[in-house]
């Protein structure tokens, strides 16, 4: 079976590019394996410096890869790659990175918060370890990598801050699901509508990016019945092309304000011209892919 981080890369995109991240430097939270390090593969096939921050430094029994795999990966697609263990939770942590990677590379161009901690349980199932474990990456990691990156997105003068975390969908169904990591997940879009608007006049533009299908990765595979659930999913890459048009293309689906949005995939995809989404899945039908949640 294809793993995530092989999915990533197995297909032929129908994605055709218009802009580039060329010299751009980009610093992903948890780029070790997954969307993350599609994401940071397509950045660096464009010849872009790669500051990568993930927990895992040596190999774990249940996931693929490590921070150092990673870098390896994206200097062989042709970029620059600075591979930091570290912890979004752990205030020193991020300064470091924050720090390491204008030392490295000149500044910040790009920060994408990536690491996300999922638990699905019911409120009476959910564990309270879990609970705050959702809480401090997906909230206060976003926010805090965010803040601490915005004095080196500021002189960028090109800054932009992309974020994995869903529309805000106040349909109450999502709510009641899974109560915990949807509080979670939306922290992190409040987040992006926060930033967008109180950074604006700053120059700096602050979007989400969320996947209309279930995105075949090892938090997924690693869920009961999870490599079955992957056989309706897509690829890492979907969302790798995505991130890049909106990074390199601005206001393509809205026409409007390049910053406070929550794309989609196949819509920006479709902005980009992307017509057939069908050499992004892993075999099953289009009609039979399993919707992602929040949408």
């Amino acid at each position: 079976m294809t793993s995530s981080n092989d999915a990533a890369h197995a297909i032929s995109s129908p994605y055709r590019a218009s802009g580039s991240l060329h010299g751009q430097t980009v610093l992903i939270s948890g780029g070790s394996r997954g969307i993350g390090l599609a994401i940071a593969v397509r950045a660096a096939r464009d010849g872009a410096d790669i500051v990568l921050m993930a927990k895992t430094g040596e190999p774990h029994p249940k996931l693929a890869g490590t921070v150092h795999t990673a870098a390896r990966e994206l200097e062989e697609a042709g970029g620059q790659a600075l591979p930091l263990v570290g912890d979004v939770r752990r205030d020193e942590d991020v300064a470091r990175a924050v720090a390491a990677a204008v030392e490295r590379f000149g500044g910040i161009d790009v920060v994408i918060n990536n690491a996300s901690a999922i638990d699905l349980s019911r409120t009476d199932d959910v564990d309270m370890k879990k609970y705050d474990l959702m809480q401090d990456i997906n909230v206060r990691g976003t926010f805090l990598l965010s803040k601490l990156a915005l004095p080196a997105l500021r002189a960028s003068g090109q800054g932009q801050i992309l974020t994995l975390s869903p529309p805000l969908n106040m349909n109450p169904s999502w709510a009641g699901k899974h109560l915990a990591y949807t509080m979670a997940k939306y922290g992190m879009s409040l987040t992006t509508l926060g930033l967008a608007e109180e950074l604006k006049g700053d120059g700096i533009r602050v979007n989400s990016l969320w996947p209309c299908t279930l995105i075949d990765t090892a938090a997924i595979r690693n869920m009961p019945h999870g490599d079955v659930m992957v056989q309706a999913a897509r690829g890492p890459a979907i969302m790798a092309d995505a991130a890049h048009a909106v990074l390199t293309g601005g206001n393509l689906v809205t026409g409007g304000s390049p910053s406070g949005n929550f794309y989609t995939d196949e819509e920006v995809l479709a902005a980009a011209g992307v017509s057939d989404f069908s050499p992004y899945s892993l075999g099953a039908p289009e009609d039979q892919l399993v919707p992602d949640i929040f949408l």
